[in-house]
């Protein structure tokens, strides 16, 4: 285990543009994948980067992401690998919530004085992607860099919502700009081609450098940022941008899968790519799983349906004639007969129902947990313990973009119905 090596992850984000799915769980609490939440990628990364102390700093609705973390990631005791929770909370120094991503860093700074490491990594707790981080470190001690920030090479067209690095042929940073919003400041961070062959990436196209949200820093480079006048609160948008010419900041190039899940398109468009034939991610490679909880389930029941491209989790039950193209289905859904779901994250259920329960739902007039007999899904996500009636019909035929409604919200198209929804017998959205 690295012991000179301390990772703090953030967690602590509202997730506004993830929302409803973000209504009651933070963001890195989101599942991801069927069986996942977005919070065991960096966890599981640090693991199998051997990188096996790690703070996890939260602050919004943050009790399934706790809860989550307390039940999935125990270590022996006496190996001296944790992963621990650092909540938001009033303190003697600070009694104000997380500002940004430094203030969160700063509020929690004497974790970092009391720990022996000699750097300290820097995460994001809502990203899908793959690292060894030991290569990150590798790069980081090779150049004697204060600071080692990953980047990967982007088209221009994605340079708007993301930060961008100017690099020497040595790959040390010289300029950094947060959403570039002016076409000269744009062509004064292109890389060219040889730079990035050298390394052995291939542009394709990409000519730009972005920002990653993924840091390694000295120990002491790190205390002193935070404390440098006047107090910074975002790594992003304060402390690079004036850290690049006082420090020594290093480029490490990154070319694999990276997403960043921040909105319900591209939370909707990386679950689906999950179904190709050839996914962009898999979550079992023989270089390092990714972890999540152990659930005591069993094994998912098809009876007579049809399946193409499709991710079908643990203890679900799919009625005869239904058909499922390009889904995820999540934990112990439940889905009735001759059901369509197409382009569609089912993200399943807490618990199941046992007969008395659906007894007095059909008292009540309520619909099971899960899809009634032939309904209708299409381009949605559907979350947690909804319960959605026969005959339901979620198929936007008005093309709708973004719309608020009674038990459902509509954003960039996509259909999402919050956790705990009722959608009763017949209804169509």
């Amino acid at each position: 285990m690295n012991l000179d090596v301390l990772s703090l992850i953030l967690g602590g984000g509202r997730g506004t543009r993830l929302y409803p799915l973000t209504m009651l769980r933070s963001k890195p609490a989101v599942p991801i994948g069927g069986k996942y939440r977005l919070i065991d990628i960096p966890i599981s990364n640090c693991i199998n980067s051997d990188c096996k102390r790690i703070y996890v700093l939260t602050q919004f609705l943050s009790v399934s992401l706790h809860r989550h973390i307390a039940n999935t990631y125990k270590f022996d005791p006496f190996s001296r690998s944790f992963v621990e929770i650092l909540a938001a909370q009033q303190t003697n120094e600070a009694s104000d919530w997380y500002q940004g991503t430094a203030d969160a860093v700063r509020q929690n700074i004497r974790y970092v004085h009391e720990d022996p490491c000699q750097d300290v990594l820097i995460l994001s707790g809502d990203q899908l992607y793959r690292m060894d981080y030991r290569h990150l470190l590798e790069t980081h001690r090779k150049s004697n860099a204060e600071v080692t920030m990953a980047v990967m090479p982007v088209r221009e067209d994605q340079t708007s919502q993301l930060g961008l690095v100017r690099v020497d042929d040595a790959g040390r940073i010289h300029g950094f700009v947060e959403k570039p919003k002016s076409r000269n400041t744009l062509e004064s961070m292109r890389v060219t081609d040889e730079w990035t062959n050298r390394r052995g990436v291939e542009c394709h196209g990409r000519p730009f450098l972005a920002n990653m949200g993924i840091y390694i820093f000295k120990r002491d480079a790190l205390i002193q940022m935070l404390n440098a006048p006047p107090l910074a609160t975002d790594f992003g948008k304060e402390i690079f941008p004036r850290s690049v010419n006082t420090h020594h900041v290093q480029a490490h190039l990154f070319d694999g899968y990276w997403e960043d899940v921040g909105t319900i398109k591209s939370y909707h468009e990386a679950n689906l790519a999950l179904t190709s034939d050839n996914p962009p991610f898999v979550f079992h490679k023989s270089d390092g799983v990714i972890y999540t909880h152990m659930r005591y389930l069993p094994a998912s029941r098809v009876s007579g349906a049809t399946l193409e491209h499709a991710l079908v989790s643990d203890g679900c039950v799919i009625g005869t004639g239904t058909k499922i193209t390009r889904s995820v289905i999540g934990v112990r859904m439940q889905i009735g007969r001759n059901v369509t779901i197409r382009d569609t994250v089912l993200i399943g259920a807490d618990q199941f129902e046992n007969a008395q329960e659906k007894t007095d739902n059909q008292r009540r007039g309520l619909p099971n947990v899960g899809i009634g007999d032939g309904s209708i899904i299409e381009n949605a996500i559907v979350d947690k313990d909804a319960r959605i009636g026969a005959n339901v019909r979620l198929c936007n035929r008005e093309k709708k973009k973004d719309v608020e409604g009674p038990n459902y919200v509509i954003r960039d198209g996509i259909i999402v119905i919050p956790r705990d929804a009722i959608l009763l017998d017949d209804t169509v959205i």
